[in-house]
């Protein structure tokens, strides 16, 4: 799945069951599908800002979970951010630079 307007990009992917494990506030959430949003303000480079995750909660119950990925001040990545979250955001810009996103994680060029 992908969408554009001209400031913003959302890509989703797929994420076989079992790969991806998100814990908040001590319950575990199986993810199983991944939104990516990127916005790009004034022709600057894009940026992921945010990732919704569709879930299975402890309940068995379909979930969303979001993480947002900037800080505060939206000039970085915001502290905390676990790797295998960065490797969903990596895999959803690749699939976006077929249509011309290009992307580095936050402090890289």
């Amino acid at each position: 799945m992908f969408a554009q307007d001209e400031t913003e990009a959302h890509v989703g992917i797929y994420l076989q069951k079992g790969t991806l494990t998100l814990t908040r506030k001590g319950k575990d959430f199986v993810a199983y599908h991944a939104l990516v949003m990127f916005a790009s303000a004034n022709a600057t480079p894009w940026a992921a800002q945010r990732v919704k995750f569709t879930a299975t909660g402890p309940d068995s119950k379909a979930v969303e979970v979001t993480v947002d990925l900037l800080n505060d001040s939206w000039d970085g990545p915001r502290a905390g951010i676990a790797e295998a979250i960065w490797k969903v955001v990596a895999l959803a810009a690749t699939a976006a630079g077929d249509i011309g996103i290009t992307y580095a994680p936050p402090g890289r060029t």
